[in-house]
């Protein structure tokens, strides 16, 4: 079958244009769709540590009420002259004025004298009860999560024990079980020693709020986190505590608006938290709809997990938004090629109408009009049978189909540079940003509610200034290609070196990691902008703590070098090491040996260039299961400042 060229040539394009938009469509789409779940994912692991941070919180009122109480004088004064109606009265009154579900006093021996909610049951023993012996050997206060058996709680009172027995309500994807009611409950408790002037043990007061249907604590973290956040009629986030796998406290509801208390949690989530006693962070089943969500155990004051600690967001506002981006992805895709179809169309004819005319031409040269000629000028643009032009007609042919080709080429190349610029704009904001706001937001709600003075508002504000911080690098990594020049002034770098560590001692990767430093006691200062060297070491630090997997030793040592008086800077970790192909690619921007999605490949490529903005040089020494070495070394004060003098000039 013969084929005309310009529908050959229309065609082609066609070809290359639907596959190259369908490839760049699919992946797009799948990066962007897994982009915006990783986010959603991140989002509850943060909100996880703002609910942990509540119910310790709550852990610590409970507490701080049995260490107010033990040191009253009724108390001391009551227990030596026998009083028991002051005593009850008293212990009542606080009781009340401190929404605690139980306060309950008890001899040296661990012998209950006074329930102030139920006085007329008395005479038992707790000094089995893990927290009540911990203080009657330790004489110190002692606060924990603990599972209370229903005797307990019908001793403490008949109200309570018909608070914590609930029925178990089937769901879907729950671990099967024969047990269709649950009579304990799940109490915080804290017990204090009640000391003499003399230090001797009278006695032991003990107090505890019971968590099954008390809501109070999951409606505050969700208030705290999801500010009440409505998507389609439904409440967007949730909170829950679980006593085992049963919900009994919770803001979760089900098809006919009740609290979900008494279901259920699904039987995947059951094997991984309570059976081992790890995290869950992955999407779930949660009563009757997806969830992203965040498990973590609960324990008692043995470390045994006796519950579970649950945020989550509705998954279905960030699957609809997901579709959303998908559809209008590829409404994007295919008005592009639509429009590079017609484009071409347009191209191709222009192509093929001088070969048309030429070819009309030789017609009418072969029907005998051997007058018609071609000439020389027109012999560029147009193709034609005359031999002595055949040459010169199929190079600028030739010629104008390479400029076509560069042209989309680079036309091409433009759009992948445009395209990749904008994901990682768009990678730094959503990953970076919003997490360092959370950050911010967090640390400031927790500086309403912290003493004007004292080292927990240090710390509080340290967080909200090292997360500016954080926002002020994140800016310059968007401005990387026009880096600023270091704001310099003199610095002690192991004053840095200790600084860095401060801000990632506390993290949970470097909990298992084992910091030697070797510290150079007279170290020579620098001319260094402090802000910009902290960010080269704390990068170095989270490079190594996450090669060495959170567990391993990192060496860190300072010195001044003999030969040339610099000031070297060494991190040497017992990680895998690096390879040395990897190794000549280390400072390149976007080089990363870390998996899709866990880096960008900019942090040592941007601390290697404030290095050496500082005159300095950065290396490193590594082999494969030897760990690595990193060196900075940087010029002493003299020698920057005679550098400056000479730029000055």
């Amino acid at each position: 079958m013969k084929v005309s060229l310009l529908t050959r040539l229309l065609l082609s394009f066609i070809i290359v244009i639907v596959i190259s938009g369908t490839f760049s469509t699919v992946v797009g789409v799948r990066m962007i769709s897994d982009r915006i779940m990783r986010q959603a994912q991140d989002k509850v692991r943060l909100d996880l540590n703002t609910a942990r941070m509540e119910y310790a919180e709550s852990i610590k009122n409970v507490r701080n009420v049995v260490r107010c109480t033990c040191i009253r004088t009724f108390i001391k004064d009551a227990l030596a002259t026998g009083n028991a109606a002051i005593l009850a009265r008293e212990l009542e009154s606080i009781r009340q004025r401190e929404s605690v579900d139980v306060l309950t006093l008890t001899d040296s021996n661990g012998k209950v004298l006074l329930r102030a909610r139920n006085p007329s049951v008395k005479g038992d023993s707790q000094a089995d009860n893990p927290i009540i012996a911990k203080v009657l050997s330790e004489k110190r206060v002692v606060a924990s999560t603990e599972i209370v058996a229903e005797e307990q709680l019908q001793m403490e009172s008949q109200d309570l024990a018909k608070r914590a027995r609930m029925r178990l309500i089937p769901i879907p994807k729950m671990k099967p079980t024969e047990n269709t009611e649950e009579t304990s409950g799940m109490m915080i408790k804290a017990a204090g020693p009640i000391l003499s002037d003399h230090g001797e043990l009278l006695g032991v007061l003990y107090a505890g709020r019971l968590l099954n249907r008390d809501n109070r604590l999951v409606d505050s973290i969700k208030e705290t986190v999801y500010q009440n956040e409505v998507y389609q009629g439904r409440e967007i986030g949730a909170a829950t505590i679980f006593q085992g796998d049963l919900r009994i406290s919770t803001n979760i509801q089900m098809e006919d608006g009740r609290r979900a208390i008494g279901t259920r949690v699904s039987a995947e989530v059951n094997e991984c938290v309570l059976s081992e006693g790890k995290r869950w962070m992955e999407r779930a089943f949660v009563v009757n709809d997806w969830y992203i969500t965040a498990y973590e155990p609960i324990r008692d004051v043995s470390g045994k997990v006796i519950g579970i600690l649950y945020v989550g967001m509705l998954e279905r506002k960030f699957t609809d938004m997901r579709r959303n981006v998908l559809w209008a992805f590829v409404g994007i895709s295919f008005g592009g090629i639509v429009l590079s179809v017609v484009i071409c169309y347009f191209l191709s004819r222009a192509l093929t109408k001088p070969a048309d005319d030429l070819v009309l031409a030789a017609r009418r040269l072969a029907d005998g009009d051997f007058k018609q000629r071609v000439q020389p000028e027109e012999s560029i643009v147009e193709i034609g049978l005359l031999g002595r032009t055949f040459n010169i007609m199929a190079s600028s042919i030739e010629e104008r189909d390479e400029q076509l080709r560069q042209r989309a080429e680079n036309e091409i190349k433009e759009s992948k540079k445009l395209a990749m610029i904008g994901q990682l704009a768009s990678g730094v904001a959503h990953e970076i940003n919003n997490p360092l706001g959370g950050i911010l937001l967090f640390s400031r709600l927790l500086l309403r509610k912290a003493p004007a003075e004292g080292t927990e508002r240090e710390n509080l504000e340290r967080i909200a200034r090292e997360a500016e911080r954080c926002q002020k690098i994140v800016r310059g990594l968007l401005e990387f290609a026009g880096q600023r020049e270091p704001k310099t002034e003199q610095l002690n770098l192991n004053d840095v070196v200790q600084k860095a560590l401060c801000l990632l001692e506390n993290q949970a990767l470097f909990h298992n990691i084992e910091v030697v430093k070797r510290l150079q006691p007279d170290l020579p200062p620098v001319f260094a902008d402090e802000s910009q060297i902290e960010q080269v070491f704390v990068n170095i630090l989270m490079n190594a703590a996450e090669a060495m997997e959170g567990k391993g030793v990192m060496t860190i040592t300072t010195r001044q070098a003999a030969a040339d008086d610099r000031i070297e800077i060494s991190f040497t970790d017992t990680g895998p090491g690096i390879s040395e192909k990897d190794l000549q690619q280390l400072f390149e921007p976007f080089f990363t040996t870390k998996e899709v999605g866990h880096g960008t490949g900019l942090g040592l490529s941007i601390s290697y260039g404030i290095i050496e903005r500082h005159g300095g040089s950065m290396e490193v020494i590594s082999s494969l299961g030897e760990g690595s070495t990193f060196t900075v070394s940087l010029p002493p004060t003299s020698n920057c400042a005679a550098r400056q003098t000479r730029e000055n000039t």
